[in-house]
């Protein structure tokens, strides 16, 4: 959850989830739409998807006890580099230096490293990998992985940072040479493009919505959400959106009830809401990929923050 998400934001989240699921067995066991559920709001939704498939390999595979090495701990679904030696670290006590964003800056300014990122992170990861060469630090590697994320959060942070505090001052190369808040350097980020979207809110008298779950690839993927075709770089016209509108019988009347604006990392989402009404769904909406759920219901399911500010707004225009 961590991964790229604050801590503020991530402790309700946690507590929420280690309630739900308390063991790796149960995790396991949970449906993928209750993970998802529990998931929804703190977005890469490939990471819940991937710590569901780790936890079912470690109880499949495993008898329910996850590995001790970086080695072993890589092999699992979902663990790059940097998740794997902060366990190893963190957890089993092995001698290795996690390389997350505090950490890359640390290193940075304490060796004045100044090519920027991210094409110095391979150099930046062999130079942390000898932070911990103090005996000390290196019979410690739970106490000093954490201690270093603290350094970088609380003291060695990317504005201002206090180094007349930093226990490391006196070694720091970026201090010495006038330089230590400017570092990382980072290469100039390209302008956020922006592409669009269609999505369809439609719900029949009883109550219920229609809706589909996405690619399992890919982004929001394996998430339910309204229907509509691909997001792309060109706005899309009334007349072209409705071509992918779903079918019905009589046809849904569609009305355009706004826009959602919604921002990714790489880049801005502006969504085109339509929304429409009809007695009842067909029976052959399971057979399209779609599948009817209560609106009133919709708290618990896996679904992403941009799909509940449609359902939002298309919900508001029918008040």
């Amino acid at each position: 959850m961590l991964q790229q998400t604050t801590v503020t934001a991530v402790i309700p989240y946690f507590e929420r989830f280690t309630q739900l699921f308390p063991t790796v067995g149960d995790l396991a066991r949970a449906d993928a739409d209750t993970v998802m559920g529990a998931w929804a709001g703190l977005g890469y939704y490939a990471r819940a998807r991937n710590l569901h498939a780790c936890a079912q390999v470690v109880a499949r595979d495993m008898g329910g006890h996850f590995p001790d090495t970086v080695e072993g701990l890589r092999a699992l679904p979902g663990i790059g580099p940097y998740t794997a030696a902060a366990i190893a670290a963190i957890a089993f006590g092995r001698p290795v230096v996690p390389v997350d964003g505090n950490v890359e800056r640390v290193t940075t300014r304490l060796f004045a490293m100044t090519d920027p990122l991210p094409r110095a992170r391979p150099a930046i990861a062999r130079q942390a990998a000898h932070l911990n060469d103090d005996p000390l630090a290196h019979d410690r590697p739970s106490d000093f992985a954490q201690a270093l994320f603290d350094l970088g959060a609380g003291i060695c942070t990317p504005r201002t940072p206090a180094c007349a505090l930093c226990p490391w001052r006196d070694a720091c190369a970026g201090l010495r040479k006038g330089i230590a808040a400017s570092l990382p350097h980072k290469t100039p980020k390209a302008p956020r493009p922006t592409r669009y979207g269609v999505h369809f809110h439609l719900t029949d008298a009883s109550g219920g919505l229609l809706l589909h779950r996405r690619a399992e690839s890919g982004l929001l993927g394996g998430t339910l959400g309204l229907p509509g075709p691909q997001w792309r770089a060109e706005r899309w016209s009334t007349e072209e959106a409705l071509r992918h509108a779903p079918p019905g019988r009589p046809a849904p009347q569609w009305r355009h009830v706004g826009e959602v604006r919604h921002v990714f990392t790489h880049f801005t989402l502006i969504v085109d809401v339509y929304a429409a009404r009809i007695a009842r769904f067909p029976n052959t909406i399971a057979r399209d990929g779609g599948l009817v759920h209560p609106c009133d219901g919709l708290g618990q399911m896996g679904i992403a923050s941009l799909m509940r500010k449609c359902i939002t707004l298309a919900a508001a225009s029918t008040e």
